[in-house]
C-alpha cells in the first residue's frame, strides 16, 4: 500500500471500531490475489472506506468526479484509488478504467445499485457491474453490509455507536458461456444474479 492510502486505511480501521463496532463475518471469502469484484448492497456514504478496511489488500473505488473539486479531498483521492464517474450520464470511460484496473489483476468494489437506498431496502441492480463481469470474467465477492443506514443514512446525520457489519458471501465464478452475451438487457441481467447473490446473504454474528 501506499503511504497515503495506507494512512487512511489504519485511520478509517481505527474510526470504524471505535464510533461503528465495526466487524466483518467471513472475511477469509475475499479474495486478496488477482483480478476481483467485490460487489455490495449500498446503504451509505461510509461503505467504500468499510469495504476498504474489510480487504488487507488495496482496492479501487468508483466515485463520483465532482468530489475532486471539493477542496483537500480532491487532492487526496487519486491516491486512495478513486476512479471519478460522471453521474449526470453513463460513463463509459470510468467502466473502461474499471475494466482495465481488473485485468491487472487489482481488485475493485463496484455497487450494483448504483447509489445509496434512501430507505434501507436493497434495490435493483443496474447494468455497470454486469459489463465489467462480461468484460472481465472475474470472480465476484459478494458483500452484504447491515447497519450502515441506521448509522449514517442518505440525507442525515452520522449517528455514531451505531453498530455496522459486513458479513462475505462465497465468491462467484463465471463461466465463458455465462459472459457470452451483450446488451442492457444481459448486463443487467448478470447484475442481479450478483445482487440476488447480496440479498441472500443473512446477517450473522
Amino acid at each position: 500500500m501506499g503511504a497515503i492510502y495506507q494512512f487512511h486505511y489504519q485511520l478509517s480501521r481505527f474510526l470504524a471500531r471505535t464510533l461503528f463496532d465495526f466487524q466483518v463475518v467471513h472475511g477469509d471469502r475475499i479474495l486478496e490475489q488477482g483480478g476481483v469484484i467485490l460487489a455490495m448492497n449500498h446503504e451509505s456514504y461510509l461503505d467504500p472506506p468499510l469495504v476498504g478496511i474489510a480487504c488487507q489488500r488495496e482496492i479501487y473505488y468508483l466515485a463520483r468526479k465532482t468530489l475532486l473539486d471539493v477542496p483537500l479531498l480532491g487532492s487526496m483521492l487519486p491516491h486512495l484509488n478513486v476512479i471519478p464517474v460522471d453521474q449526470e450520464r453513463a460513463d463509459m470511460s470510468a467502466l473502461k478504467t474499471v475494466i482495465k484496473v481488473v485485468r491487472a489483476g487489482q481488485a475493485t468494489v463496484i455497487f450494483p445499485e448504483g447509489t445509496r437506498t434512501l430507505d434501507g431496502r436493497i434495490q435493483g441492480a443496474q447494468p455497470g457491474l454486469g459489463l465489467v463481469i462480461a468484460k472481465t470474467q472475474a470472480p465476484v465477492v459478494p458483500m452484504r453490509i447491515f447497519g450502515a443506514h441506521r448509522a449514517f443514512p442518505s440525507g442525515g446525520k452520522p449517528r455514531v455507536f451505531n453498530p455496522i457489519k459486513i458479513v462475505v458471501g462465497h465468491p462467484i465464478h463465471f463461466s465463458r458461456a455465462d459472459v457470452s452475451g451483450d446488451g442492457r438487457a444481459f448486463y443487467q441481467g448478470l447484475s442481479q444474479r450478483v445482487m440476488d447473490k447480496i440479498e441472500s446473504i443473512e446477517d450473522e454474528g
